[in-house]
């Protein structure tokens, strides 16, 4: 019996295998407790083309003094941010790779502003 931990990398792998298959640039996104991360990563897997965190000390000022990266409210903040700069590295496609998190919270709170800021998958 696989644990919760070894069945979302089994699920991430999986999923990276179906996204090498697209050949496109890839939207990844990764959660802990504290923080969110997004990067935006070559067809190929060799570079990061974008990135954007809750780590960050900009985007830690936006979130006020709570400075709280663990919330959706957070997560939004994020995926507007890795959009502008994804376009501003000239991708308009990318695959989203959710790294077998559930598509729920603030993994879909990233995706909806991403999308809604004109990244496109």
């Amino acid at each position: 019996m696989l644990t919760k931990k070894e069945q979302r990398l089994r699920r991430s792998r999986q999923t990276r295998i179906r996204i090498a298959q697209q050949g496109v640039a890839r939207l990844t996104v990764n959660r802990t407790n504290l923080h969110i991360y997004a990067n935006v990563i070559s067809d190929d897997g060799s570079k990061v083309l974008a990135s954007a965190s809750t780590a960050e000390a900009e985007v830690r000022q936006s979130l006020g003094a709570a400075g709280k990266g663990g919330n959706a409210a957070a997560a939004r903040i994020i995926g507007l941010r890795i959009a502008e700069k994804a376009k501003a590295a000239g991708i308009q496609k990318v695959a989203f790779d959710r790294a077998g998190f559930a598509y729920h919270g603030r993994v879909k709170a990233l995706a909806d502003a991403a999308r809604e800021a004109g990244l496109q998958f």
